[in-house]
């Protein structure tokens, strides 16, 4: 059975070490921050960059997208979007 896009966002939140949340909800930043160190995206952790930055640099890292240009990421990680991160955190626990 496939999950949902709830679940995989739990997945992805437990894979990068931050709590998994009972009601449907995007990411925050923090938890965005540390998926980004996950996938190796570097940003700077005092000052946080917008969402839509953390998104674009994320699906960059993971080939998704050809840039890190956030004018194309304004919207939250759609499922498939999900699906890719979170094979590639299991992938790199699995490797470790």
């Amino acid at each position: 059975m496939t999950q949902t896009v709830d679940e995989l966002r739990n997945e992805i939140r437990q894979a990068v070490g931050r709590y998994e949340r009972v009601e449907s909800t995007g990411f925050t930043k923090e938890a965005l921050a540390a998926i980004c160190e996950a996938v190796e995206y570097d940003i700077d952790t005092t000052t946080l960059p917008s969402k839509a930055q953390m998104r674009a640099g994320i699906l960059w890292k993971l080939g998704l997208r050809d840039e890190d240009d956030p004018s194309k990421t304004k919207r939250p990680f759609r499922k498939p979007e999900l699906e890719s991160i979170a094979t590639t955190l299991q992938d790199a626990s699995d490797t470790t």
